[in-house]
């Protein structure tokens, strides 16, 4: 069994995300809820994502936008054994929410890929390269595709579906937590 987290961003993924569209795609998908989608707390929204994760039944992949990149990312090195990968989207600046030192810095132990664009207004592509070298994460850049949300054009994205799933195909025979180094 596997289950597959939505994390999204500030304000959720609404009905035109490609994050919503996204859930109507893959099987066992679930979404993680914030309590306050305005307010972006990063301890509050990590153990939304770490609750999610306890909760999930077999290996956990997880797919997040922004925000939520970081949410993610602060929960995720408390699983490393649940984790089978994650995809991390257009991360919004860690510095931007004066959260850079409680975020990890040492390579993950499960596969990731980070999706950055070189005009996101959130993040620089120099960050998003630093970033994705720290977590071990395979960088792709998609070019001038701003935040990759609604606003600037993302809402079904085959594309990035399609990058998903070689991430899960890539990785599928590993045994979870087999990238971390001795």
């Amino acid at each position: 069994m596997t289950t597959i987290l939505i994390v999204p961003g500030l304000h959720g993924s609404g009905e035109q995300h490609w994050q919503t569209w996204f859930e109507k795609q893959l099987r066992n998908t679930k979404r993680v809820e914030q309590t306050n989608w305005s307010e972006p707390h990063l301890p509050r929204w990590a153990g939304a994502v770490r609750r999610e994760i306890d909760h999930a039944i077999g290996e956990v992949w997880i797919v997040a936008h922004s925000f939520g990149c970081l949410a993610t990312a602060h929960a995720a090195t408390e699983f490393p054994e649940r984790i089978a990968g994650v995809l991390f989207v257009a991360p919004a600046d860690p510095d931007k929410f004066s959260v850079a030192s409680t975020l990890p810095t040492t390579r993950f132990a499960f596969p990731s890929i980070m999706v950055a664009t070189t005009n996101d207004p959130w993040m620089r592509l120099t960050k998003a390269v630093y970033w994705a070298d720290l977590w071990g994460s395979h960088l792709i850049n998609i070019g001038a595709a701003g935040h990759v949300n609604p606003d600037s054009g993302f809402g079904p994205w085959p594309e990035g579906l399609e990058i998903f799933e070689q991430l899960r195909r890539s990785y599928a025979n590993l045994p979870l937590g087999s990238l971390v180094s001795p």
